[in-house]
């Protein structure tokens, strides 16, 4: 029998893995053989690398497509082989490497034309994946913001349903992030990093810079809504089961998401994992919030209660509240729903 992290880790973010990616009979057998906590990098990790291997058999026989596809498969399982598995820091970062290295190899055999991007800002470096719609004309731009074990390697469907749309799409690493996490821990005032990456972008003449979107998902939400109180270049948010206040109820949160935060926060233990969580707080700030907001949330979310979300959206004089009563976090259980209501959304927001 799977011990108790093992068994969270499935419950709870099963519909995760899935929506973004992971093949859903890589997920049972490679799940189904896990039975401790400390065996699930290893497991993921050897999925991931099938996939390579698979992506090195099709190259071989000229099959730049299908090679492609497996980079895919095994940049996403390389991101969750680490997902809040935060027991070894050092093959965490080998993790997180590995799953960057399969998805730029992803997008230069499947011909996407990603652009990295790289922006200092105080003490830390914010890392991009730039993907341009087909278009003639400027386009808006989306920038896509993680939450606390999200990293722009999990982004590649998400941003599909943005460029399907004809809006560019910067998935971001910032303070505490996948590489991101490699220079800052998580700091509340993510803003710089969003800054900061829009001032790298700024006048690219593909991009209409009057147009700038962010979508956030769980932590995230609370990124994107503070972002927008601070950088007016950002004109609307879509953003996806977040907190109001990362530190409240600490104590019932799961414990692979303390765990992970005080990790990526670089605190010594949980009580300190807690004051810094405390930090992440909206209140004061959701209030100056002037842009459209949609916040969307569902009633099954056991990781950030749907009642967190609704008040950021009551302290946001223009928001749109959409509850979702089959929800989960992040309503991954139903990503036809709620990724086509933020991208068509935000499209109307921007034009």
């Amino acid at each position: 029998m799977a011990d108790e992290r093992v068994e969270s880790a499935i419950a709870n973010w099963a519909s995760r893995l899935i929506s973004n990616g992971v093949d859903y009979n890589d997920f049972v057998r490679t799940t189904s053989s896990i039975d401790r906590w400390d065996e699930w990098l290893d497991a993921w990790t050897a999925t991931a690398d099938a996939h390579r291997e698979l992506a090195e058999q099709a190259l071989a026989e000229g099959h730049r497509r299908s090679a492609g596809e497996a980079c895919l498969r095994a940049a996403i399982s390389y991101h969750f082989s680490k997902f809040v598995w935060v027991i070894d820091p050092d093959r965490n970062r080998n993790a997180t490497e590995a799953a960057a290295r399969a998805l730029y190899d992803a997008h230069e055999l499947l011909g996407t034309g990603v652009e990295r991007i790289e922006a200092e800002y105080d003490g830390g470096l914010a890392i991009g994946n730039l993907r341009l719609p087909e278009a003639d004309a400027p386009v808006p731009l989306v920038v896509v913001i993680p939450g606390l074990d999200s990293t722009k390697e999990e982004f590649f469907a998400i941003e599909s349903v943005f460029l399907d749309r004809g809006m560019a799409t910067l998935s971001l690493d910032g303070p505490g992030q996948g590489e991101g996490g490699f220079y800052s821990p998580i700091r509340h005032d993510y803003e710089v990093a969003v800054t900061a990456a829009l001032d790298a972008l700024d006048g690219r003449a593909e991009l209409d810079s009057r147009r700038v979107g962010a979508a956030g998902v769980s932590l995230g939400m609370y990124y994107a809504v503070r972002t927008a109180a601070f950088e007016p270049r950002v004109k609307a948010v879509a953003a996806v089961s977040g907190p109001y206040n990362m530190g409240a109820g600490w104590e019932s949160k799961p414990s692979l998401t303390r765990e992970a935060f005080a990790c990526y926060s670089r605190s010594a233990n949980d009580d300190e994992a807690r004051d810094r969580a405390q930090r992440l707080n909206l209140e004061g700030v959701a209030e100056t919030v002037q842009q459209p907001c949609l916040l969307v949330t569902g009633a099954r979310d056991r990781v950030i209660p749907w009642q967190d979300t609704k008040r950021v959206a009551d302290a946001i004089a223009h928001s749109e509240w959409v509850l979702y009563e089959d929800g989960t976090h992040v309503c991954n259980n139903i990503p036809f729903k709620y990724r086509p209501l933020i991208a068509d959304w935000l499209r109307d927001r921007l034009g």
